[in-house]
């Protein structure tokens, strides 16, 4: 079978020909044809309608909102006890964040002390998670409300400037 009874094959040299006539015309134009091929895109692209990814979403909520240092600081009072060690953790939970001052609970006075004593590698070790200069200074407050000790020594009743002048 030759080339001129193939309709396959006459399709194929007609291609061949119109590309080549094509090109010739392009480079009567000044547009000379592409030596490199096309590049694709890394990935697909979205447009503004397009479904997003979850993570991307978020942190575009946050930015949006000025959510971010918010968040980070949320992220580092959940992981607590991977920052300042599981010890330091049973006993002080990170309360709130206000104007670059951590403010820490401890549950005895001893503990209190202990973050106390800390303050500076606190803070340091903030600053590693949330960046240079967002964590200024560590407040440590003890236990609240303790219950008062009793005992043959303690006066009972109220008290008052009457307790002791009255």
């Amino acid at each position: 079978m030759s080339d001129e009874e193939n309709p396959a094959a006459r399709g194929a040299a007609m291609a061949r020909e119109k590309l080549a006539q094509a090109k010739a015309d392009a480079a009567k134009r000044g547009q000379l044809p592409r030596r490199e091929p096309r590049r694709r895109a890394a990935g697909p692209s979205r447009g503004a309608s397009d479904p997003q990814l979850f993570g991307r979403a978020i942190m575009d909520l946050l930015s949006d909102r000025g959510w971010e240092r918010s968040a980070a600081v949320g992220g580092v009072f959940g992981r607590w006890a991977d920052i300042v060690g599981t010890d330091l953790a049973a006993h002080t939970k990170p309360e709130s964040f206000e104007d670059g001052e951590v403010l820490v609970v401890a549950d005895s006075t001893a503990w209190a002390t202990q973050v106390r004593l800390l303050a500076r590698t606190l803070v340091r070790r903030l600053n590693e998670e949330l960046g240079d200069n967002t964590v200024t200074k560590v407040k440590v407050r003890g236990p609240q409300n303790a219950p008062r000790p009793t005992g043959g020594l303690r006066v009972t009743g109220s008290r008052g400037p009457g307790d002791t002048y009255g």
